[in-house]
Parts: structure tokens; sequence; C-alpha cells
């Protein structure tokens, strides 16, 4: 199968591992498995076939599916292992490391990265995509005059992000600055190789990247939730419908209105 071979586009998605159900489970676990249901809902608005990614015995996803796949979409979810970007693996304010889910996410952004698809990371796949090119991570943020992290019992903290002029992220939202929803306690620190920071929030936290090619494929990761930010449909959907009209442009995918 290729990616002409769908009347809509198919856009892989790798599923979420952790069980938030099991006894003892960390909550957040249960809140990303959640807001995976959401991004999964925001693909299929933007016009396109979402197909769930699964890992075989070695982690990885299906090839086939993969090949078949005009773009992906990589959603939050735990903390990557800090052992990826060598800082320690036994931090106390770590969650949900799963080694899994690190080797299937990393797989589906290497594909993205090799076969020239268009890619959105979102929180911990922003992250990923970041420590993939060789960043690193803050493995706990210092509070700073922003919150990123809201306190317990309140589901997300909101704050303003400034959008860099000419970037992937600023061209999809058309302004300068937008109102994000937050859910993190680790974010960018040193930016991978070949990518630029393409939004801050107030306090310098970097809250987009983007590859700095102009010829590399569509690729932009942000540190917010757009799926949270329901009703408010006009900052959701541009990153997904960005990410789609690019699908169309270098696959010749033809869209539904």
């Amino acid at each position: 199968m290729s990616v002409t071979d769908h009347p809509e586009p198919l856009i892989g998605i790798p599923v979420r591992l952790s069980d938030g159900d099991a006894p003892g489970a960390d909550v957040r676990i249960g809140e990303a498995n959640a807001i995976f249901e959401e991004v999964v809902g925001l693909i299929r608005a933007a016009g396109a076939q979402p197909v769930l990614l699964e890992p075989d015995a070695d982690g990885n996803p299906s090839a086939e599916q993969l090949a078949a796949c005009a773009g992906f979409v990589v959603p939050g979810g735990g903390d990557v292992d800090p052992a990826r970007y060598g800082e320690d693996a036994n931090h106390p304010s770590l969650y949900d490391v799963n080694p899994v889910q690190d080797r299937l996410d990393e797989a589906v952004l290497r594909y993205a990265l090799d076969h020239r698809r268009p890619m959105l990371g979102i929180c911990r796949g922003m992250q990923l995509l970041n420590v993939l090119r060789g960043g690193t991570l803050h493995v706990d943020m210092a509070p700073t005059g922003v919150t990123h992290n809201p306190p317990a019992g309140v589901e997300w903290a909101t704050h303003e992000v400034a959008l860099t002029a000419g970037t992937k992220v600023a061209e999809a939202f058309g302004r300068e600055r937008i109102a994000v929803a937050s859910g993190h306690h680790q974010a960018v620190d040193r930016v991978g190789e070949g990518l630029r920071v393409s939004a801050r929030a107030d306090d310098g936290c970097v809250e987009a990247i983007e590859p700095v090619d102009p010829e590399a494929a569509w690729t932009v990761g942000v540190q917010w939730h757009p799926e949270a930010l329901e009703p408010v449909e006009e900052l959701r959907l541009p990153l997904f419908r960005a990410l789609l009209n690019q699908v169309e442009t270098r696959h010749g995918v033809e869209l539904r209105s």
C-alpha cells in the first residue's frame, strides 16, 4: 500500500502503552491516555484517517503501516528516559518512563525524518524529537513567573507564547502570540542539531522547534497541548490543518474540503 492508495490521507500516531487504570498508576498516565483520544479526533477533524501504530516484540511499529502513512503525529505522554540525553534517570520528579514507548515513538520520528514525511510532535513528541537530534531537556524545570505545570486538581496551566515570525508554527496560526494549554515539568534545554526555536513563553521556555533547513519536510514540535484548548477551535486545529496541507503538497493526496 502506498500513501496515495487511500481516499483519505493516513496519519500515523503511535499508541500510548501505559495503563492508567492499573493499581497505583500515576493519575497523569490516565490523563495522557485521554488526550490521546482528543488528538485522534483532531486528525479526523482535519480531514485525515488516523492509523494507530503499535509496537511489535522489539518495540518497533509495522514497516507496512509506516510506509502507508503520509504524515505522523507523535503525541504527549510520560517522561523521556533521561539516560537518552545524559541526565539522571533516577530523578524523583520522573513519571511513567517507559523504554518501549521511547523506542516506538523514536522509530516513528526517525521514519518521518528519514522519509521526509510531514510530522507534528506534541509535548513529549517535541521533547523526543529534540533528544533524537542530540539535544537535551531540563529533567525538572525550576519555577518561573510562568506556570507550565498546573497544581494538583487543575487540569491545565494556561499562558501565552510568542511565535517567531517566518516560522512554520507562526504561519500555521497567522499571528504573533497565542494562548496555550500546558501540563509539563520538563522542557527543551540545549536545542538539537539542525533545529531552531520557533516559539517561546515569556520566561524564555522553548515552546516550539522546527528544522532550520527550509527544504526539510514540514516538521513542527510544540510544547503545549493544542488538543486541550476545546472549545477554542481556532487554536486547536491550525497545526493539524497545516500538517494535512503539507501532506497534500508533498504526496498529492486530495483532501476533503
